[in-house]
């Protein structure tokens, strides 16, 4: 008994059930609309690059001027108030006086050697010699500086004219100082004798 129950077993076979693996299905997303990375790409500029040294490069820059031309600029209005000789000379003359304070004795005298001429706003100025008139050049500027600040006018301009056969009308006294500014204004005396004044 226990040797057929052997064999009975022994003879039992065995049934193995292959196990399957189920897999659930992907969702399929198609291929189009699947997100990738985008390449960053600097923007392209709309103008060719152009050589600086290239006939283009020098239609550039009179554009660029033109367009700068075009840009409307604040306008500074210079004052430009009336005045007379007698104006002209006694600021003319102020001015000489600072110069001698100064120390610039030559400046002084060149300025004081003769009457400027006033004619609208333009200041001649008549010099003995070329000399004369290269030592004045060095101060024009500060003068006529000086000049359209007191007189309130910026459109004054100063001429030298070099004439050798000018009469020297320097003054070297107080006494020649004060009659030549007399000169240019009569109402100095009339001051001059209400303060009883000594020159």
């Amino acid at each position: 008994m226990g040797k057929l129950g052997a064999i009975e077993v022994a003879n039992t076979s065995v049934e193995v059930v292959p196990t399957v693996k189920i897999e659930t299905p992907k969702p399929t997303v198609p291929e189009n609309t699947i997100e990738k990375p985008k390449p960053i790409i600097p923007p392209l500029s709309t103008e060719p690059k152009v050589s600086a040294f290239s006939l283009a490069s020098i239609k550039q820059k009179k554009e660029l001027a033109e367009a700068q031309k075009l840009v409307v600029k604040e306008t500074i209005q210079y004052p430009t108030e009336p005045f007379t000789e007698t104006d002209m000379l006694l600021q003319w003359n102020k001015f000489a006086q600072k110069l001698e304070e100064r120390g610039q004795m030559i400046m002084q005298s060149l300025m004081l050697i003769n009457d400027p001429k006033l004619e609208g706003t333009k200041i001649t100025h008549e010099l003995p010699n070329e000399g004369t008139k290269i030592e004045f050049e060095r101060t024009k500027n500060e003068v006529l500086g000086y000049l359209r600040g007191m007189l309130h006018n910026h459109d004054i301009e100063i001429e030298l004219v070099v004439n050798e056969k000018m009469e020297n009308k320097r003054a070297f006294t107080p006494q020649d100082k004060f009659n030549r500014m007399k000169e240019i204004n009569p109402n100095l005396e009339v001051l001059r004798k209400m303060f009883d004044l000594d020159v």
